[in-house]
């Protein structure tokens, strides 16, 4: 495995200046922005990007205000309640994604955010409090107590809040397989957990969040 430097000096020659770079890249917000996040818009950006999967993001987007109507403004005391009956009613609105599967995520994902009330206070707290040095722990909480939050699913949900995280994409799998970090494409415990390490490592050398890193190695391949 490479060190942090090479990185830097390889993304510093594909960008040109580090101004460029810097300008480029992304900024996570800080624990206590996202402790300000509200129950409801924790549970609207999981509901958007659970019907973003596999569809195009565009559509959704423009059908978003249309969602946050008939989902009670995506209140999770209100969504919670939501049971089968209203759900197939919602299946005949032409305003919004009539996919079953998708709709039921909701009230799924609304729960668990109300029990994170229990168990944290809120849910923002527990996206917040988070040790970074294990998001993968993260991903796999939310993909475990929430519904359709497999895949990239909850590290593409955390990147949309703005908590830290790196994202295993085509791009960032192929550069820690050069870097033969790992063989293939991360999906199992073992393999997430060497990546996490790599990360921890070029996070310790360089100071950078995860995100930064992250969209860093993926241009370290060449397109």
């Amino acid at each position: 495995m490479r060190d942090y430097q090479w990185l830097h000096e390889y993304c510093l020659n594909r960008f040109g200046s580090e101004a460029a770079l810097e300008a480029y890249l992304p900024q996570p917000k800080a624990a206590a922005q996202l402790r300000a996040i509200s129950a409801d818009r924790y549970l609207s950006t999981l509901a958007l990007r659970v019907f973003r999967a596999g569809l195009k993001h565009s559509l959704v987007d423009a059908k978003w205000p249309a969602f946050e109507q008939v989902f009670f403004g995506f209140d999770p005391n209100k969504v919670v309640l939501m049971g089968a009956e209203h759900l197939e009613r919602l299946m005949q609105d032409t305003r919004i994604i009539r996919h079953l599967g998708k709709l039921k995520s909701v009230p799924r994902n609304a729960q668990m955010i109300l029990d994170a009330e229990h168990s944290h206070g809120s849910f923002a707290n527990l996206i917040a409090d988070w040790p970074v040095t294990d998001i993968v722990g993260l991903w796999k909480y939310l993909a475990k107590h929430g519904n359709q939050l497999g895949g990239l699913s909850a590290p593409r949900f955390l990147r949309m809040i703005g908590k830290d995280t790196f994202i295993p994409t085509d791009d960032m799998s192929a550069a820690l397989i050069a870097q033969d970090i790992i063989d293939k494409p991360p999906t199992s415990q073992r393999d997430l957990a060497l990546v996490q390490a790599a990360f921890n490592q070029w996070q310790a050398e360089s100071g950078r969040p995860l995100c930064q890193l992250s969209v860093m190695l993926a241009h370290t391949v060449n397109h």
